[in-house]
């Protein structure tokens, strides 16, 4: 979008916050970037030039706005829609595996070579995947810096900087403040200090206007596995395991934001954890062309009207969702979370939780591999359908990340046995972010469909929603929230 000037200027002049993280304003007479909602006199056109990302406004020599805050924008949907290999090395930069293994590594996953890798990402976002990292570094100093009382030496590290000279100079460079004058900015807006609980991050998690919160949270807490999840005071809570240690994470949903508070074992995971509970929640989702194509169908129109900014639930463990999801086969809600909170007790690791009931983290498919099938409480197809399922992930064969290709994850799934349609969507919708997945052979969908005067079969329910692509699992949630199951009630 950021190469259409005039929807851009038009967007800046109304402040229209469903624009913040598509593009971002930068103006050449300030040389500071910002969102398009910034509250501040938009500046004359002839000195606006836009940017479609944030690391390209810093390579241009831009720092961020004071008062709008660009860097703490959503992200921009377009790369959860996307499913090219640009938009999954972005997902991987936002995962953190640029900190972690390097562009050497981002090649790998992604099967490219390096100068390939900065070729696309210059072309399509201003900056490589380097500029990239480093503002999802500056970003990540920022929240530890102003919501913890960690010593600077510590946050640098903690963000992913190489050194603390690099991380002061990348703060006041894309700041235009020290990392002292940001703490002291932050404690004069929040008095009673920048962390009240020790060893506890606490944050705000930015998304578009609107949000529905009924079928997110009642979806996460009604098929919460005991032990791994709960919903207590109000809020989701859950275990982590992350690449440097597990933590705990409570989410609750608020007016414009959603709060968010981490307890993590090592801090260099904070980037990796904010990312995955982005994606647990679809933050970065735009409603606003959801809901307008979705309404487009006359019949979808009340529904979409009724309790508009539905977000289909993610999750932070593709893997994890890959077994609960065969557990769940031809199952109630109740007897999947059992099977699931076996498995947990039997080989989950440990874990402690001071503020609530979480015991364990669920086990990873290396733990799970190894299992002996007779202590398996299902039926002998099902069990060979898990444990296949559990070997091919572990050993690497069906790789169901942020970067894998959705069709190719699709094909690999539905070559294991037990895999029909019905899995192989839900674990593309849940697991892998595919917002276009869909269940026309799903039973609520089904009676949902009948109940609007929609086609009721399969085929004629397909042909149908092709109008709703590529929304389709959004289209889903919206067709299961026309029943009164507790998984679309938000709890009390």
């Amino acid at each position: 979008m950021h190469t259409d000037t005039e929807r851009c200027v038009r967007a800046v002049q109304s402040k229209e916050s469903r624009f913040d993280g598509v593009f971002f304003t930068a103006v050449r007479t300030t040389r500071i970037y910002c969102r398009p909602s910034c509250p501040a006199v938009p500046p004359k056109p002839e000195n606006m030039e836009f940017h479609p990302s944030a690391a390209s406004c810093q390579r241009a020599g831009y720092r961020a706005c004071k008062r709008c805050r660009p860097d703490t924008s959503p992200g921009s949907p377009e790369w959860n829609v996307r499913a090219d290999a640009v938009a999954r090395a972005v997902r991987l930069i936002q995962d953190g595996v640029v900190d972690r293994e390097g562009v050497p590594g981002l090649a790998r996953r992604l099967g490219w070579s390096t100068r390939q890798i900065e070729r696309q990402l210059l072309a399509e976002l201003g900056a490589g995947p380097l500029a990239l990292a480093r503002a999802q570094r500056a970003q990540t100093a920022r929240l530890l810096i102003e919501t913890t009382p960690m010593p600077f030496g510590e946050i640098a590290f903690a963000a992913g900087f190489s050194s603390i000279r690099t991380f002061n100079d990348t703060v006041r460079e894309v700041f235009a403040l020290t990392p002292g004058e940001l703490r002291a900015r932050a404690a004069r807006r929040s008095p009673a200090g920048p962390a009240a609980t020790p060893g506890v991050i606490s944050l705000r998690l930015p998304f578009r206007t609107p949000l529905e919160p009924s079928n997110l949270f009642g979806h996460l807490a009604g098929t919460a596995v005991p032990g791994v999840e709960e919903w207590r005071d109000g809020a989701y809570r859950r275990t982590l395991s992350l690449p440097y240690g597990h933590g705990i994470v409570a989410l609750a949903p608020r007016d414009g934001h959603i709060a968010c508070r981490l307890s993590l074992t090592d801090p260099r995971d904070l980037t990796h954890a904010i990312s995955r509970c982005r994606r647990l929640l679809d933050l970065d989702a735009d409603p606003v062309a959801v809901d307008e194509r979705l309404r487009s169908d006359p019949l979808l129109a009340p529904i979409v009207d009724t309790a508009p900014g539905r977000r289909v639930p993610g999750t932070v463990d593709p893997a994890e969702f890959a077994v609960r999801a065969v557990l769940g086969q031809q199952v109630s809600t109740a007897a999947a979370r059992t099977h699931a909170a076996r498995l947990v007790t039997a080989h989950g690791v440990p874990v402690d939780d001071p503020e609530g009931g979480l015991t364990h983290l669920f086990p990873g498919p290396e733990a799970l591999a190894a299992l002996d099938p007779e202590t398996l409480a299902l039926p002998r197809s099902r069990r060979t359908t898990l444990l296949t399922l559990v070997r091919a992930l572990a050993d690497g064969s069906l790789p169901l990340g942020p970067a894998d290709d959705r069709e190719e994850a699709r094909a690999r799934l539905l070559a294991l046995p037990g895999f029909g349609p019905w899995t192989t969507e839900i674990i593309a919708m849940r697991a892998l972010g595919d917002p276009d997945a869909f269940l026309p052979g799903d039973l609520g969908v089904r009676r949902a469909a009948e109940g609007l005067g929609l086609p009721g079969t399969p085929a004629a329910l397909t042909a149908r929603a092709a109008h709703w692509r590529p929304w389709r699992a959004y289209a889903v949630q919206y067709l299961w929230a026309t029943d009164d199951h507790p998984i679309n009630l938000l709890p009390a």
